[in-house]
């Protein structure tokens, strides 16, 4: 009988995975332009109403505003998966080799995150919607799931954990402390889901500091696994799109 290529133990797996060569953290070229798509597409967005251009071949702005976001979160896909397929690959096999863990860790994982807001909001008090999340929740409730899903659950979460997980603390902490790029990425990831605010207060930043203190802890807790912290974030915001279709919208805008 022929020996299989792939142990059959699941310890056996997942030895096998980690006794293949390391993967260098060195950020690359694809990096730099995944880099620079993001931040300079999102820097441009932020400053000019790229919908309004749109409504002229789409004249409904909430259309127009999704198109803008899905083009933008589309092609920003494409350049980080190009850039880190063979993290994806490397890090999906690691998480498939321990499957109940993963699966546990991922709604323990979210609900800290709401302990976490919970406890924020203690010290901060009540929180307060985002122009960004105000944006978002506008699309929620106005358009279908089937198209809700493919942005805000596996699009958006995907780029996001790439450039604040993987750029930031991943590739960048082989320069710099690892704590001050955990710090960075924190602070990044947060500040840049208020980026449209006018008049800022650190109740618009509660529920993203929560949301991105956990993202950080579950990345380096896994070993700087970022599909990790991107199953947990992408399982946080398909718990919020549930809730939305599933709540009246009445009850929402109270």
């Amino acid at each position: 009988m022929a020996t299989p290529e792939f142990p059959a133990r699941p310890a056996d797996r997942r030895r096998a995975v980690l006794q293949e060569p390391p993967l260098s953290y060195r950020f690359t070229r694809a990096d730099g332009v995944a880099l620079a798509f993001y931040a300079g597409a999102l820097m441009l967005l932020s400053l000019t109403p790229a919908a309004l251009a749109v409504t002229a071949l789409v004249p409904d702005p909430v259309t127009a505003s999704y198109a803008v976001n899905f083009t933008f979160y589309l092609i920003a896909g494409i350049l980080a998966f190009t850039a880190a397929r063979a993290y994806v690959v490397r890090e999906t096999r690691i998480l498939a080799t321990r499957p109940w863990l993963t699966l546990s860790v991922i709604p323990l994982a979210v609900i800290a995150m709401l302990v976490a807001t919970m406890v924020l909001v203690l010290f901060t008090g009540p929180p307060q919607t985002a122009v960004n999340q105000e944006a978002a929740q506008g699309l929620l409730v106005s358009m279908s799931p089937w198209v809700i899903v493919p942005l805000f659950v596996v699009l958006a979460p995907f780029v996001e954990e790439y450039i604040f997980r993987h750029l930031l603390i991943g590739k960048l902490s082989r320069r710099w402390n690892l704590w001050v790029c955990c710090l960075l990425s924190l602070l990044l990831f947060s500040g840049i889901h208020v980026v449209q605010e006018t008049e800022f207060s650190l109740a618009v930043l509660t529920p993203y500091l929560a949301m991105g203190a956990v993202l950080v802890g579950v990345y380096v807790w896994a070993g700087n696994n970022f599909m990790l912290s991107y199953a947990v974030h992408a399982a946080k915001n398909l718990l919020a799109v549930v809730i939305t279709y599933a709540v009246p919208v009445e009850l929402l805008q109270q």
